[in-house]
């Protein structure tokens, strides 16, 4: 077969033959991911001791990649990345992670999630075909805090609540000007998409209204859902996409965490007409692409969403450094190394820890390319600089979300930048890093 860039437009197979077929084939296929998962990593669940997420759910703690057996952190640290290439003793947890179903690719939804909007809209985000595949756990708080830049005095203006198309006016009215108002009412209005539509080819049982735009940036923060980013092909080599916060958008100069779009309007619009739908204008057109008009609807979107901010971090002063009379002797070391040792504020300077640059890890040098789940594990190329500011909201991490804690982000970046770092220096980060 020729490849092509191009996905099938005139569909061969009957949709109740598709659907069946793929029902069938849906328990191997989710076994086979949570058979890599837990190959992969310790998926346990363990809360940290005293922390929690703004909104009040614990976060994770521990490295929960594994490691080669007989293996350390410390005398993995210790080689240099010619040596674990060679020895093939590059974490499986490190490589990049594959989607739930790979071949098929698509957007997925965290349970908690999918009953949500169903419960509120009576849309059903079920796909008939797979699961979401990462545990609760592990993944932000559900419903997530709001935070306003214009209106800080008011704290979470979510009131608890997940915001939908049912309860958006009511929570903003009289808090948001009319323009801001009807952005909000975009982001949270249902759009055709490439598995979520009315087509032969949809992944939902029935003919969909389509998902939102905070079906997956719940809140304007994220649920964690995941997708495949539209611009790379062959299939095997498309990336997972961890669903990036919107927290702090108008610090922002890149958006999408390869594509390097240069404003949140370029983003926004470019969301709507391609990555919708794979990246292919044709199959957009099919299934119902909602074209948005720049300079009305992407504006207001654009303006509500540079609204968004960060969740309060009281340890930090104006500068985004911490207090040294609130902050405690660990989370200082932490602040010291991260500017100092671990070279951190190379890409993540203060206040809001990112220099709005791409940058290329260069991670092949540890390890053989190699096909994991239709996957194809091999360089990742430039990725784009995520803020750390509210980082403990936002697991599981990195652009694919192959890393589930921050303690695994750590001993991932410590191989990577060859720090050599301590135990002890390791988990001074972790605490810093719990105070932004």
């Amino acid at each position: 077969m020729v490849p092509s860039s191009y996905l099938p437009v005139v569909i061969k197979e009957p949709f109740e033959e598709t659907m069946t077929r793929m029902k069938g084939e849906k328990a191997a296929v989710m076994k086979r991911q949570m058979d890599l998962l837990n190959e992969r990593y310790d998926l346990g669940d363990r809360p940290a001791q005293g922390v929690t997420m703004s909104g009040g759910k614990v976060v994770q703690e521990g490295v929960r990649a594994k490691l080669p057996e007989g293996m350390t952190w410390d005398r993995l640290g210790a080689m240099s990345p010619e040596e674990i290439f060679k020895k093939g003793l590059w974490p499986k947890g490190f490589l990049p992670l594959p989607h739930p179903n790979h071949v098929e690719g698509g957007q997925v939804f965290p349970q908690f999630h999918i009953d949500e909007i169903k419960k509120q809209e009576g849309r059903d985000l079920t796909r008939f075909d797979l699961d979401y595949d990462l545990p609760e756990h592990l993944l932000p708080e559900f419903p997530p805090p709001i935070y306003l830049t214009t209106r800080p005095d008011l704290g979470d203006v979510s009131q608890g609540k997940v915001v939908t198309l049912m309860n958006y006016y009511e929570l903003f009215n009289g808090i948001l000007n009319p323009k801001q108002l009807e952005g909000l009412r975009l982001l949270v209005t249902p759009f055709p998409q490439q598995q979520f539509n009315q087509t032969e080819d949809r992944r939902s049982e029935l003919p969909s209204r389509g998902v939102t735009c905070f079906d997956c940036h719940v809140n304007g923060h994220t649920n964690a859902a995941t997708h495949l980013v539209g611009d790379i092909r062959p299939q095997e080599f498309r990336h997972r996409i961890d669903t990036p916060t919107l927290r702090g958008v108008n610090v922002q100069r890149l958006f999408g965490s390869q594509r390097a779009l240069k404003s949140v309007e370029d983003f926004t619009e470019f969301e709507q007409r391609a990555a919708y739908f794979d990246g292919d204008p044709v199959i957009a057109t099919k299934k119902g692409v909602n074209v948005l008009e720049r300079g009305s609807q992407v504006h207001f979107m654009a303006e509500f969403q540079a609204l968004l901010d960060f969740p309060p971090a009281p340890k930090l002063n104006i500068y985004g450094r911490l207090d040294p009379g609130k902050a405690t002797p660990e989370e200082m070391r932490g602040e010291e190394i991260f500017f100092g040792k671990a070279n951190c504020a190379v890409c993540h300077p203060a206040p809001y820890y990112t220099d709005n640059l791409m940058h290329n890890l260069r991670t092949e040098r540890f390890f053989k390319p190699q096909m994991v789940n239709g996957r194809m594990a091999a360089a990742d190329g430039p990725i784009k600089t995520f803020p750390l500011r509210g980082i403990k909201d936002s697991p599981p991490y990195l652009h694919d979300g192959r890393l589930l804690t921050l303690e695994d982000t750590v001993e991932f970046f410590n191989l990577v930048q060859e720090l050599k770092l301590t135990a002890e220096e390791k988990k001074a980060l972790v605490a810093f890093m719990r105070a932004l």
